[in-house]
């Protein structure tokens, strides 16, 4: 049986104040989806109206078998983390069920928790997405022996307060050079 090769999964938690959806993240996520340039693993949605009121829904780009194959695969890896290669055989069985159940880990209980943990009026989003452009690179990395060391998003104004640390590090550098030297003790 072939090895089922997966993109990097991205894990994205985002909140929303007085939410107004109109379908524009949907719409959004579209191109990347139809091109192939990301797959939706699984979206989890959580809504809590200004009276306390909860819904979810779910969405995901996945059919059943691949549902069964994503959840035995990720439930194996973690179990052999946690276990061994014991773990990883409890794992597979885990992984499958949770995604038979269309649950991907995000139980009933993590929507609660979610909820709670958000003010009336505001929604989150829990999106799995899978960088399907990163397969060959995966393999090509695989095939180097390249070992990942370090990963993470950088958003624009992660680098807008990067410059400003430089500017402000430069600007404490110049100042230092300018200070008179202190005349030698006798």
């Amino acid at each position: 049986m072939a090895e089922v090769m997966y993109g990097p999964m991205q894990l994205l938690v985002i909140g929303f104040k007085n939410p107004d959806f109109h379908g524009q993240i949907r719409q959004a996520l579209e191109p990347a989806m139809e091109t192939g340039v990301i797959r939706l693993i699984d979206l989890r949605f959580v809504y809590k109206d200004a009276d306390g009121n909860v819904s979810a829904m779910e969405a995901s780009q996945l059919d059943e078998a691949e549902r069964q194959r994503f959840g035995a695969a990720v439930g194996a890896l973690i179990g052999l983390g946690a276990g061994g290669e014991e773990g990883a055989r409890r794992g597979v069985e885990t992984g499958a069920m949770a995604a038979a159940q269309h649950t991907f880990g995000m139980t009933e209980e993590n929507v609660q928790r979610i909820s709670d943990a958000i003010p009336n009026d505001s929604a989150a989003a829990v999106f799995l997405i899978e960088h399907l452009w990163a397969k060959d690179l995966k393999q090509a990395l695989r095939d180097t022996n390249a070992q990942l060391i370090a990963q993470g998003m950088v958003t624009p104004e992660a680098l807008v307060m990067a410059g400003a640390a430089l500017r402000d590090a430069v600007e404490a550098a110049e100042m230092e050079e300018k200070k008179p030297m202190a005349a030698p003790a006798r």
